[in-house]
């Protein structure tokens, strides 16, 4: 038998079996022998009968007296045996399982491993694992017994417990295992560097398979464990260098070197704006300014809180790539949010002779062309031709090559929001193949330090780390579902009122956000309000108020004339799916009420919730959840206890895994069966083994053949 050989050359693998080891990506013979464990029942301890102790899991070897078939009264199956060793009798009782007696006769000798219950006030194993043994129970000695335990398989050891499906139990897998194990021809290479697991100390792959699926201790376990992990951070961390060097490796669309007069320029733009910039703000554009200098594109992630100033610091490198005479593409992942970066882009850089293109699914086309200076001149002698130097829109950019062809640089907001092949097409997208426009990629949600080591190593890293004068943080409860009528009449008697201490008439204005568009009959769903019928409700509630509706499936028109009136005040109470966890700026907005709080993730309810208190006024946000478990509980008190994006990234990883912050399937984060994304120590020790071979990769050729057969690269 080899590796690459299908599951039907296994013994007892038919048509049926290769069908149902599929729905657990399991076809081929090495697929199966990496079909880990996830827990382990401890069956190990051997003892006589006599010396059993109730619930504790144990193992007996016994010769069976007797065996029959019963149905109850109730017309129940039950399956009884007595078994005896030389210390005394147990009864062993299964349920709807008549077939053991076509397996387990009277006078045969077995290992059952259990717990000892109570059945009908006898002292019983209930539902035991069996194996046959090899010798007679009468022949047991203790230097028999321990060899008998090392070669079973189900009984008598720590039992392997696995990933099942319909049809495959972890007992059919592991006889599997053990086949594929005794008719190898030849054992699993090893992909791992001697040098590295001799400096690391790891275990050889083939140790490490016979651990993790057989092993006699706790210890073994964990270092098969240990080494499964660090081989598959280690090849995560590899392809992120990898990444990172082939990025390096082209060449920029433009070396953009400011002039002392495009410098001027920039300080004056600067300091038009209404407000003055953060020490962290200015440190992000330096960074960003120096980077398009360098011989190589930038490739670079602008991350900080909501409210913290992304979109100004974008502003200004959007005008530097325009002084140089190239086009921004800037691709926001909602039509919302798409107009609202193109009104701030129009507010800052209107004035400065920027011309800016909307480029969504309901926008005209308009067309865009360079704005090289000599073309501008022409253009206007020809009667004023239209152009862009900035082009803001949704996907839709995806699909209008023609504007992209003098592209310098590239924005992408709430980068995890859009696919893999979708980014990697916007920055195809020029038609220069040995030119790479530069790219800056911004998310809301804070990327903790384990994260950037992996999943990001790619890309460097910009933070805002500070918010802007005056925004204060946001007073967060944790509603229960016996106190919602309560939180109403707060909420009512806050809307009644003004924060805003240049106009009483400007009320304050609150979200309501609701999980659903439409209710779902989907059992896992029914406790998830859906926002149609919220809405319905809320407004007989709130009935003194104007409320309004927003979702994604509304009409492009409907959305933006809801936006504005709530904007301009005309709705106080906006009820809303998460559409507006970006995009929606109400200045003067100060109440975020969350339905069904507990199905978000942190990072999602910290944007949302930033959405409010912009202004500077006191703002407010309420966690409603049905939910009373412990858990549910812990998690959603971390937004009463903290108002750090990045701190609450670091509790949702450490709870929920990254799928949950970034989107797994979007951003290309790889699922591990040990490694975890949350393990710094292990991120570090990978990181710098990776770095020490990436320098010689052309050394190890079947490494590199290796690491081009996985599939986990980050985007």
């Amino acid at each position: 038998m080899k590796l690459t050989d299908p599951v039907s050359k296994i013994r007892f693998v038919g048509k049926k079996y290769q069908k149902r080891l599929k729905n657990l990506d399991i076809e081929t013979v090495s697929d199966l022998i990496h079909h880990y464990p996830t827990r382990y029942k401890d069956f190990s301890k051997i003892s006589e009968i006599s010396s059993l102790l109730a619930g504790e899991p144990a193992t007996i070897k016994g010769e069976i007296l007797e065996i029959k078939n019963i149905f109850t009264r109730r017309g129940k199956k039950l399956t009884k045996a007595i078994v005896a060793d030389n210390s005394g009798t147990l009864l062993l009782v299964w349920f709807n399982q008549h077939y053991i007696t076509n397996t387990i006769h009277q006078g045969d000798t077995f290992y059952f491993s259990g717990k000892l219950k109570n059945f009908s006030g006898q002292p019983a194993f209930l539902s035991p694992q069996y194996e046959k043994a090899d010798s007679p129970a009468k022949h047991l000695t203790k230097d028999n017994q321990n060899y008998q335990s090392s070669n079973l398989v189900h009984t008598g050891r720590l039992v392997p417990i696995y990933p099942e499906t319909s049809g495959v139990s972890s007992k059919w897998l592991r006889a599997r295992i053990k086949a594929v194990f005794e008719n190898l021809e030849q054992k699993p290479k090893d992909p791992l560097p001697k040098i590295i697991k001799e400096e690391y100390n790891i275990l050889n792959l083939n140790k490490a398979l016979k651990f993790i699926h057989f092993p006699n201790n706790q210890k073994e376990i964990k270092r098969a464990r240990n080494r499964i992990a660090f081989e598959e951070m280690f090849w995560f961390q590899l392809q992120t260098l990898r990444k990172r060097r082939q990025w390096q490796k082209q060449k920029p669309a433009a070396r953009i070197f400011l002039s002392a007069k495009q410098k001027e320029k920039i300080a004056k733009l600067i300091g038009s704006l209404p407000f003055k910039l953060t020490n962290a703000q200015k440190k992000c554009i330096a960074e960003i300014q120096k980077d398009m200098e360098k011989e190589t594109p930038m490739n670079r992630l602008l991350q900080g809180d909501v409210g913290s100033g992304k979109t100004v610091v974008a502003v200004i490198a959007a005008y530097t790539v325009a002084l140089a005479g190239k086009n921004t593409a800037y691709m926001a992942p909602t039509e919302i949010l798409a107009k609202q970066v193109y009104r701030t882009f129009e507010k800052y850089l209107k004035p400065y002779d920027i011309k800016l293109s909307l480029q969504t699914g309901s926008s005209p086309q308009t067309a865009v062309r360079t704005p090289h200076t000599a073309r501008r001149k022409q253009q206007k002698a020809e009667g004023g031709s239209p152009f862009a130097d900035v082009i803001i829109g949704t996907h839709a950019l995806l699909h209008r090559k023609e504007i992209l062809k003098n592209l310098g640089l590239v924005i992408i907001d709430e980068q995890h929001r859009f696919g893999v092949k979708q980014r990697a097409k916007l920055l195809d997208s020029n038609n220069i193949k040995e030119k790479t426009p530069h790219s800056l990629t911004m998310t809301a949600t804070p990327i903790p330090r384990s994260l950037a080591l992996t999943s990001y190593g790619h890309l460097d890293i910009s933070t805002i780390d500070e918010l802007p004068p005056g925004v204060k943080p946001t007073k967060t409860w944790v509603v229960p579902e016996h106190k919602r009528s309560a939180g109403y009449k707060w909420i009512k008697r806050q809307l009644s009122t003004s924060s805003n201490q240049q106009s009483a008439d400007l009320k304050n204005q609150a979200f309501f956000i609701c999980p659903l568009i439409e209710e779902s009959e989907h059992e896992t769903l029914k406790d998830v309000k859906a926002v149609t019928t919220e809405f319905e409700r809320l407004k007989a509630i709130f009935s003194e108020f104007e409320v309004g509706l927003l979702h994604g499936q509304m009409d492009s028109e409907e959305k933006e004339k809801t936006a504005r009136n709530f904007r301009q005040g005309k709705i106080q109470v906006l009820v809303a799916t998460p559409v507006v966890e970006v995009g929606v700026d109400i200045p003067q907005a100060n109440i975020m009420v969350i339905e069904g709080a507990h199905r978000f993730g942190l990072a999602g309810l910290h944007q949302l919730r930033g959405r409010v208190g912009r202004s500077g006024q006191k703002s407010y946000c309420l966690l409603f959840t049905p939910k009373k478990g412990k858990t549910t509980r812990k998690r959603l008190k971390a937004l009463e206890e903290h108002n750090s994006g990045l701190e609450l990234a670091k509790i949702d990883l450490k709870m929920r895994g990254p799928g949950e912050l970034y989107g797994a399937k979007q951003h290309g984060i790889p699922e591990f069966d040990f490694a975890s994304l949350s393990n710094l120590d292990l991120i570090k020790t990978t990181r710098a083994a990776a770095q020490k071979i990436i320098n010689e990769i052309n050394n190890y050729p079947e490494l590199k053949k290796y690491l081009n057969t996985k599939h986990i690269a980050p985007n």
